[in-house]
Order: C-alpha cells, then structure tokens, then sequence
C-alpha cells in the first residue's frame, strides 16, 4: 500500500491496519524467540559434546600416564628386590574372560 493510499484511509480503517501490522509483529516476535531458544539448546548441545570429547581425550593422557607410572615403579620395586623384571602385556582395552564356566 503506498502513500495515497494510505492517506485516503479513515480514522477506523486506519486502526483496523495498525491493529493487525500489531498481531503480525507479535506473532514474528514469538517465532523468532521460538527460534532464538531453538538455537540457544543446540549450541550449548554443541559446546557439551565438544567438552565431553575433551575430557576423554584428557581422561585418556591420564590414564595412560598413570599405566606408565604403575609400570615404572614396578620395575624400580623389582630392581631393588633382585627379582627379574616381569614383563606384563599392554592393555589392550578389551577385557578376556577370566572365568570359564564349568559343565554341570
């Protein structure tokens, strides 16, 4: 609607159209919220797979670190005793069955 147009409008008419330019500014306001919030979740989503992906790795470098202590004072603990080292297999991450079921 241009300039004349809208010049010609009466007072009601008037009211009228700025009454419903009011509803479409709310009604864009509340989706844009809506969005806004949608957002928000998804990047805090992001920054806590991001950090839980760090932990691990982090939680990872101390275990590891903690494996080669653990080994390096078993070494020292058999040095000083005179007993030859016993070399233990690397953890491999998966676990054997220990225990073998028995037949009954």
């Amino acid at each position: 609607m241009n300039d004349k147009e809208l010049r010609r409008l009466n007072r009601k008419q008037l009211l009228e159209l700025l009454l419903l330019q009011i509803q479409r500014a709310d009604e864009l306001e509340g989706r844009l919220a809506e969005a806004e919030e949608k957002l928000r979740s998804r990047e805090i989503a992001q920054m806590q797979a991001g950090s839980l992906a760090e932990a691990a790795l982090k939680l990872s470098g101390i275990f590891e670190a903690a494996q080669e202590a653990a080994d390096l004072y078993l070494e020292n603990v058999q040095k000083q005793s005179g007993k030859p080292p016993v070399n233990h297999p690397k953890p491999t991450g998966k676990r054997k069955n220990a225990k073998k079921r028995s037949k009954k």
